[in-house]
């Protein structure tokens, strides 16, 4: 019987800058330690992560620095929509 492993852990960013890009852009994506130093780099920046197995599965099929494929706008688009909710809710909180 082999000892039970601990699932991969992956990673992607995305970039999106409305004057510079058509579409959401992969900036870093890896597995293991680089989704670790992924991860950690965003928490530094206060950058949201959100935790989408299957969108993580359909992002990583895209070339680092590539602009995502209109097939993937929908996924995109409700993970965008909940960072920018995440977002509003940050400005409206008092800290």
């Amino acid at each position: 019987m082999k000892p039970m492993q601990k699932p991969t852990q992956h990673a992607v960013a995305l970039r999106y800058e409305n004057k510079m890009d058509q579409a959401p852009r992969v900036i870093a994506k890896g597995s293991g330690y680089i989704a670790e130093q992924i991860i950690q780099a965003a928490g530094q920046h206060d950058i949201p992560l959100v935790h989408d197995p299957v969108a993580g599965e359909l992002l990583n099929n895209v070339d680092l620095g590539s602009e995502i494929s209109p097939e993937f706008y929908q996924a995109v688009a409700e993970i965008l929509a909940f960072v920018y909710h995440l977002n509003d809710s940050l400005k409206d909180s008092p800290i």
